[in-house]
């Protein structure tokens, strides 16, 4: 998913430049923080079961399975892997499409 695809994690962040020694400019953007997942709005629970996946959680709870990131900022998680990895467990699935302001 490119960055300037609004469903990027990234979209929302503003675009900086870096000057290099001889002049030259190369565009970025600047850094992302994770927001507080217990503040973030929430859809649904979703119970961790043998065989679960976190793209297909992300897939039938939020309608695109590439906004696993989403679920994985409302668990406070940097690890998508890690979510998926204790059968029983508890998932805090978001309002699709919400990103804290900066």
């Amino acid at each position: 998913m490119a960055v300037s695809d609004h469903r990027s994690r990234y979209y929302l962040l503003p675009n900086a430049v870096y000057e290099t020694e001889d002049g030259r400019h190369v565009a970025y953007k600047r850094r992302r923080f994770l927001p507080h997942g217990d503040e973030i709005p929430l859809l649904s629970l979703v119970t961790i079961a043998p065989g679960d996946r976190l793209d297909l959680i992300a897939a039938g709870t939020l309608g695109d399975a590439e906004q696993f990131w989403q679920i994985c900022d409302a668990n406070n998680c940097l690890d998508p892997f890690d979510l998926t990895s204790e059968i029983g467990a508890t998932l805090r699935v978001p309002i699709p499409g919400f990103q804290e302001p900066e």
